[in-house]
């Protein structure tokens, strides 16, 4: 296992987390080179056989280190800005394998995306797609597209987290999507690649995955006899993790009704996962700062918070907390409430976590690789935390801790 306990210590790979937070400090994201590794090749495997490209979602953890090990690893990548993009191609990914989503390009990201000859832009309205072809044309160029259509399926998830119903703003509803890839078709600025579709995340159950996928075939096979022909369908991501006592399917398993689907079919299958990529290869180092029993609750107060791990405070999501340090039986165990420093009453890690503490103890958030560091802020004037990748026994740190003076450098005051 990446994150296990030796000798009563937990490690990452071969190194021990407070040997981490000695050398780095704390708190810290830690993440496993051989679990990134592990959960990409688990994909590939699934899909060994056909045409297939695995797109990265930039969104869940968007370091430089991680684009590149998944981009020699030969992955695509999904992106959701322009920044994103100058990302990927700083960390040496390829242009022509990356997939532009999003329900609000900017005019100037079209440009960038197109000056640097993307693969296909995902194309989320009437009006995006209009103001592309505008733009592609403008430039001389030609943009290849593809629409993401919303199929209305219920995929079973936390409502912030859900995107392929009626009622979310993403995508083209499914009864539109005909009629504008019949005007897409008119337009010379624009090169029809393929459909694309993606219904939410943290999914622990195929069969959404599935429906939407064969609604999205459905209206594949409506286009072609409409002379519309596609050569790559775009089925999104949203395999869902463990975070506590969850039954996570594998990708094999969770893949395994949609490729039945594809039998028979030419067309190129894209898929696009984030968090089942990266979210269990990585946890979040912090120290024990205060211990605070007060009348109705005890708290431990650490040095990470809400504004460098948003989950719990923003979905009341779980993550498992773990003592860095194992402890003997009969130790002073009480029920803690995990908080942070941050001056918000939603600031928390945990609630209610039995655990045996002292302070300057280390403790460990676990699952923490996806939206963690990539949804982190600087509310409190707080630097945001280092990143270290840990590759066996050895260990890069692959973001620096800000620093305070960094926070404020790009202010000024008026005289």
């Amino acid at each position: 296992m990446s994150f296990s306990y030796r000798d009563g210590v937990l490690c990452a790979e071969g190194i021990a987390l407070p040997q981490i937070a000695g050398q780095f400090g704390t708190p810290c994201y830690v993440y496993s080179r051989a679990a990134l590794y592990a959960a990409f090749e688990a994909y590939r495997a699934a899909i060994k056989g056909r045409d297939a490209l695995i797109c990265y979602a930039v969104k869940a953890n968007p370091n430089l280190a991680i684009l590149n090990l998944f981009a020699r690893l030969g992955a695509g990548f999904d992106i959701v800005s322009g920044g994103e993009l100058a990302r990927v191609l700083a960390a040496g990914g390829e242009a022509g394998k990356v997939v532009f989503s999003g329900v609000g390009k900017s005019h100037e990201e079209m440009r960038t995306a197109l000056k640097a000859g993307i693969g296909c832009f995902n194309v989320e309205s009437a009006s995006e797609l209009e103001s592309l072809a505008g733009i592609a044309g403008s430039m001389g160029l030609v943009a290849p597209i593809a629409l993401r259509v919303n199929p209305d399926v219920d995929a079973k998830t936390h409502p912030y987290i859900s995107t392929g119903l009626k009622s979310n703003k993403f995508g083209i509803a499914y009864e539109q999507a005909l009629p504008l890839y019949r005007r897409a078709l008119d337009l010379p600025q624009l090169a029809i690649k393929g459909i694309a579709c993606h219904i939410g995340s943290q999914l622990l159950d195929p069969a959404p995955a599935a429906e939407a996928a064969g609604k999205i075939l459905g209206l594949a096979d409506e286009l072609a006899a409409a002379g519309i022909i596609l050569a790559q369908l775009d089925l999104g991501g949203g395999m869902g993790i463990r975070y506590r006592d969850e039954e996570a399917p594998t990708a094999a398993g969770y893949l395994a009704a949609l490729l039945d689907l594809l039998k028979g079919r030419s067309e190129k299958l894209i898929l696009a996962p984030g968090r089942s990529l990266v979210g269990n290869a990585g946890l979040l180092l912090t120290r024990v700062e205060v211990l605070k029993h007060g009348e109705e609750k005890d708290f431990a107060i650490v040095d990470a918070a809400m504004n460098d791990l948003m989950r719990p405070a923003l979905y009341d999501a779980w993550h498992d907390i773990l003592p860095v340090r194992q402890t003997g039986e009969g130790n002073d165990e009480r029920s803690y409430e995990v908080v942070g420093p941050v001056c918000e009453s939603g600031d928390f890690l945990g609630h209610g976590r039995s655990l045996a503490l002292r302070e300057g103890d280390l403790l460990a958030v676990m699952s923490a690789g996806a939206y963690g560091m990539a949804m982190s802020s600087n509310y409190n004037t707080r630097p945001r935390a280092a990143e270290v990748l840990v590759d066996g026994v050895k260990l890069h740190q692959v973001r620096r801790r800000e620093t305070v003076a960094e926070l404020y450098a790009l202010e000024s005051v008026v005289p």
